[in-house]
């Protein structure tokens, strides 16, 4: 296996935590301080940039989770929301175990007639709901790592709605970028004053039984969602497709958004992300594009995301009903969290999700999606520079449309 350096990096870590008169105490809320939390529990694979300032935390164990990254070394503030409670458990949650981690892979579709999260013949209610194992608290396989990239592998049998089962190999491939790539990339050029960090992962999935997945047999998708801690000043940003048919997104997945929450026009989508108030929204293929972000107004942070999009493909449906078309579903999700019904929450966090096409794929084939997160911190001025040229709207109209 490569990747020396960083065995003896993660080493190193291990053991001045294991001497807690040798470490400063770490702010909670900052790099360190999760990283410190998450190698008591795993042996955490740590990518970092050449200036050694933009660092991502990757875990085989749990799920080849990407669980948090900083653009500004050790003492950086910590991107990813991470349930410290859940990692205690001494039995596992039978619905979903709730980790966190700023970019995890599950597989879709949750709900439909061809559902993985129910077994065949049960009500679509929370009392029958359960995440695949192998998308929830089962270990990947680590294949190979190195100072910037991480491969992990699974394989796992499951049962959809229909009663179809499902042989399948998982694969993700992981990898910090450099801030010139990102650059590159998003078409920008930050002043000094930014500090950025990013990752790509590259998800893919194989049929590895004997039956082809189609129209009949259903077939699943891959879901990549990012989980991030919120603030009050928090909100997401979605670009659409203006000039489409049809409706510009799906409101009610858990009842209807309360119109103070969101507001869309020309293209931009704006939804509150507070932790305060569950809801969740989703963009069909004809209108979503391949990017999305978040901008935090309390700690000036500016999120972006950009994934794979095929606008004349068919996403699976997700809603908890089985009499709906199961391949007219959205391709971008975003949701905010929020109490329940009686007052408990799993957050708080907020996320940004994207889905692939239906894996319509015969024995031996396999698909791949692409899905990649950027954080900026610094000047508002400079942040506002790459929001517009990214997101195509400015701070202040993100910060002002949901007061």
């Amino acid at each position: 296996m490569k990747g020396g350096k960083v065995l003896v990096f993660v080493l190193t870590i291990v053991t001045l935590t294991s001497c807690k008169e040798m470490m400063p105490k770490a702010p909670k809320g900052s790099f360190i301080f999760d990283l410190n939390f998450l190698l008591h529990h795993d042996s955490i694979i740590v990518l970092k940039t050449n200036n050694g300032l933009g660092m991502v935390a990757v875990s085989p164990k749990y799920q080849a989770k990407v669980f948090t990254s900083t653009a500004d070394g050790f003492n950086g503030k910590s991107f990813g929301w991470i349930k410290y409670e859940t990692f205690d458990l001494k039995q596992p949650d039978p619905h979903m175990n709730a980790f966190g981690g700023e970019d995890r892979l599950w597989l879709g579709p949750e709900g439909g007639r061809f559902s993985l999260f129910f077994k065949p013949g049960t009500p679509m209610e929370f009392a029958n709901w359960h995440t695949p194992a192998a998308v929830d608290n089962e270990s990947w396989q680590l294949v190979s790592s190195s100072d910037t990239r991480a491969s992990m592998s699974k394989t796992t049998r499951l049962q959809n709605y229909a009663g179809t089962q499902l042989d399948i190999k998982l694969q993700r491939d992981i990898e910090i970028m450099e801030p010139e790539a990102i650059n590159r990339l998003l078409g920008i050029s930050p002043d000094a004053t930014i500090k950025l960090v990013g990752f790509s992962t590259i998800n893919t999935i194989t049929n590895t039984g004997n039956t082809a997945w189609d129209e009949t047999t259903g077939a699943p998708c891959l879901w990549n969602l990012d989980m991030f801690t919120p603030s009050p000043k928090t909100v997401i940003v979605v670009p659409y497709v203006d000039n489409a048919t049809g409706k510009v997104a799906t409101t009610n997945y858990f009842g209807e958004i309360a119109n103070d929450r969101i507001t869309y026009k020309k293209g931009i989508l704006l939804f509150k992300a507070d932790g305060k108030s569950r809801g969740k929204l989703g963009i069909p293929p004809n209108r979503a594009k391949n990017i999305a972000g978040s901008y935090d107004a309390s700690n000036r942070v500016l999120t972006i995301t950009v994934f794979d999009i095929d606008n004349g493909a068919r996403y699976l449906n997700q809603e908890w009903k089985t009499d709906t078309a199961p391949f007219s579903g959205d391709a971008v999700n975003a949701y905010n969290d929020g109490p329940l019904a009686d007052g408990k929450q799993m957050g708080p966090f907020y996320e940004i999700e994207s889905v692939s096409p239906a894996a319509f794929l015969k024995p031996g084939q396999k698909l791949a999606h692409k899905h990649s997160v950027f954080h900026f911190t610094g000047d508002e001025k400079a942040l506002n520079t790459i929001a517009l040229k990214t997101l195509g709207v400015s701070i202040k109209d993100i910060t002002s449309a949901l007061k």
